[in-house]
């Protein structure tokens, strides 16, 4: 690729004449060394929302037909972009609403999977499913991207541990224990924490998931539950789309005290790209609209209140360079065994600048080489730290399967009625 330079020269007689150079681009180094790791070592990122994405689509609600992700689509993601920003893997979030209680949890999340599972059988040319990590490396090889399913709410389950089972069973890679509501066995970090961490019940859906091999996803939680989970678990946990509270004082962020954990633990954070997640200027603005609009009734109200603020006071941009500065907070208090990408698109109106879609993840690489970082790391940043996730999940499941049965246990005998668990 050139750039073109026009240059005005004299030609004499006051006749003046225009000369075009082709000037050639110098490449990047550090985007192109970016690119060769990611050629080399699949780039494994967890949570996209594209499903509820298409079931939300105001022309077209739940019909994947609709979305041709051959073309360019609306918002982030498409088969094109996919490519370009060199996804080896992909952890498609089936994700529901914890608000929609008289509408039935889990027939809705079985609805996601179902929408998750057809967007990957209408592009074999480029999706292949997958649910473990040897099959994500295989795919891979292939030149596929290997798309796997997270599922994001433990409202799901619907407080049953053969609900559990099932999700698991139909391909459920891991599960946040909660999204932004408190549940009856766990404390949400953006709803009003009544458990003080988890209960008994939760406890053993937390063992359970060890057994099933189902990772134990503690994005969305109090940091009390962050430490129970931790205390339980027998299995590596994951943050699936999570940054660092030292940098951004969100409660969506993970303290330093969990990072130093994850190094006995032997889990990840997957650092996301939500802008109040990684910039502290956005978070601020964003709490100050939500002190503006707080108890407003009308929606409407709301969104002309936001736009009167952001007319006097512009709302900050967070940059790629902010989520690099999270990656690296967390490889220094964690390790860098224990950090990955988790970009969360769809999850924003807006995304980072520089980060704005999913072709983007080779110039956050990029950076990150500017930084001095070396491919060894680049590689367990991109996938290798959260397949070794999965790899020691699905070790601790087939040692726990051996040893005890499926639980029986309900939320009635461990948190109202104070019996143990019968798994245990």
């Amino acid at each position: 690729m050139g750039i073109i330079v026009i240059r005005t020269v004299c030609l004499g007689a006051g006749i003046a004449g225009l000369v075009v150079d082709l000037v050639a681009a110098q490449p990047d180094p550090a985007l192109e060394r970016a690119r060769r790791i990611l050629r080399a070592s699949p780039l494994v990122d967890s949570h996209n929302d594209l499903p509820f994405v298409i079931r939300e689509d105001a022309e077209a609600p739940g019909d994947v037909d609709a979305r041709d992700l051959r073309k360019r689509a609306k918002g982030d993601t498409d088969l094109g972009r996919l490519r370009k920003g060199q996804v080896g893997a992909q952890f498609w979030s089936v994700y529901i609403p914890g608000e929609i209680k008289d509408s039935g949890y889990a027939r809705v999340q079985l609805e996601q999977i179902d929408i998750a599972r057809r967007v990957i059988e209408r592009y074999p040319e480029a999706l292949q499913w997958v649910t473990t990590a040897a099959q994500a490396n295989q795919a891979f090889q292939a030149g596929k991207i290997g798309s796997f399913i997270g599922m994001e709410g433990g409202h799901a389950i619907e407080n049953s541990l053969g609900a559990l089972r099932i999700f698991a069973r139909l391909g459920v890679r891991y599960m946040t224990l909660t999204h932004n509501v408190t549940l009856d066995w766990a404390d949400a970090a953006l709803d009003v924490p009544r458990h003080n961490g988890l209960t008994p019940f939760g406890k053993e859906v937390v063992r359970e998931m060890n057994r099933l091999g189902m990772v134990v996803d503690i994005s969305h939680v109090t940091p009390k539950v962050m430490h129970d989970a931790l205390d339980v678990t027998e299995a590596p946990v994951m943050f699936s789309h999570s940054s660092a509270k030292a940098l951004t004082n969100h409660p969506r962020n993970v303290p330093d005290d969990v990072l130093a954990r994850m190094k006995a633990n032997g889990g990840v954070v997957m650092v996301t790209f939500i802008p109040a997640f990684v910039s502290q200027a956005v978070a601020d603005w964003d709490l100050a609209v939500r002190e503006l609009t707080k108890g407003n009734p009308s929606l409407v109200d709301a969104e002309r209140i936001r736009a009167d603020y952001a007319r006097t006071h512009p709302r900050p941009v967070a940059t790629l360079r902010h989520v690099a500065d999270h990656i690296e907070h967390v490889r220094k208090v964690a390790g860098v065994d224990h950090v990955g990408v988790g970009s969360d698109f769809y999850g924003s109106d807006d995304m980072p600048k520089g980060l704005e879609d999913v072709s983007t993840f080779p110039d956050l690489f990029a950076e990150l080489i500017r930084r001095g970082w070396s491919d060894t790391d680049l590689m367990k940043l991109s996938g290798r730290n959260i397949l070794r996730v999965l790899r020691q999940n699905e070790s601790v499941a087939r040692r726990l399967q051996k040893e005890r049965r499926p639980s029986t246990a309900t939320i009635d005998k461990l948190d109202r009625g104070g019996k143990t668990s019968d798994s245990r």
